[in-house]
């Protein structure tokens, strides 16, 4: 498929995506957001393209060789701002989902291992069980893929069009489905090409959308992926999570840090193993607790005594 690579001006809206005119029962595409990301998106690009020649990718902007990369695997490209995950998600699923019947929904850095490419192909050229399924993710971290150590391994990325959307929330976002997904075999890697620098400055990014998250009202919507302790890997992970919420601030980052790295075994990791557990059990949890903590105490009335202010 030819480049379809519209570059604009940050406050205007892209082109819509040129797809084709008919849609054949199986037709499936890729589609993977990229920003700077020509270290692993081929890659990323050629394993997709096992599963279906034609992926469309939303690019933000890239300042790297991300779209020249892209051109040259004849990909079609879109470039549009980036504002937040789901909403660029979903606006890729607006392009796209009248195209075609299917959607598999990849990083920039999540490879397809040739066991994953084989099912979904096999589901694709028969006929699937489910409308919607979900792949194993595989963490990588400073370089070395993490075979205990890794977090939140099963995603819903594959669905037929209609029947699926990104959550609208500020972090941790999912896609969801109106359908009891299916699962597939094998694994889309996590490759994480960032380094170990821009981990820490994304992940402190992403501690500000989660304090605010959790801070704000509760969602009970049905656009959000609810906590189940009998729903699937998704929702028995949210159920947990919001358990961990309940216990006192400090006391939970540390025990999940010993749950992930002593019972979980991310030991057996090694070194990058424990630089994993302490980064994102420890220090991420913690710093989202922290800036918790600072939002509530800005948002308290100060104490007055005798219309004079009192510094604690």
């Amino acid at each position: 498929m030819a480049l379809h690579c519209n570059k604009v001006p940050g406050n205007l809206a892209p082109k819509p995506f040129q797809a084709p005119e008919s849609m054949e029962p199986n037709t499936c595409v890729v589609v993977i957001l990229t920003f700077n990301s020509a270290s692993i998106i081929r890659e990323t690009v050629s394993q997709a393209k096992k599963v279906s020649p034609h992926v469309f990718v939303v690019d933000s902007f890239s300042k790297d060789d991300t779209v020249a990369i892209l051109e040259d695997l004849g990909c079609s490209v879109v470039q549009r701002p980036f504002s937040n995950y789901s909403d660029q998600r979903n606006w890729a699923i607006s392009q796209i989902e009248s195209a075609y019947a299917w959607q598999l929904h990849l990083d920039a850095d999540e490879v397809l291992d040739a066991q994953a490419v084989d099912q979904i192909r096999a589901l694709l050229t028969g006929t699937p069980g489910h409308d919607a399924y979900m792949l194993r993710r595989r963490d990588y971290f400073m370089g070395k893929m993490l075979r205990f150590s890794g977090v939140n391994p099963w995603h819903l990325r594959l669905f037929r069009s209609g029947v699926g959307r990104c959550e609208a929330r500020l972090y941790d976002q999912h896609f969801i489905a109106s359908v009891t997904p299916g699962r597939i075999d094998g694994f889309m890697h996590d490759k994480n090409s960032a380094r170990l620098t821009d981990w820490i400055a994304s992940h402190n990014r992403w501690s500000d959308a989660e304090a605010k998250e959790k801070l704000g009202p509760r969602v009970t919507a049905e656009g959000v992926l609810q906590p189940r302790l009998m729903g699937d890997a998704r929702e028995r992970t949210r159920f947990i999570k919001e358990i961990y919420y309940k216990l006192p601030t400090g006391l939970r980052s540390l025990s999940y840090f010993i749950y992930r790295y002593i019972f979980r075994l991310g030991f057996l990791d090694g070194t990058t193993g424990f630089y994993f557990a302490f980064f994102q059990a420890l220090w991420f949890r913690m710093l989202v607790d922290a800036k918790m903590y600072e939002q509530r105490s800005a948002q308290a009335p100060e104490p007055h005594t005798h219309g004079i202010p009192i510094k604690e």
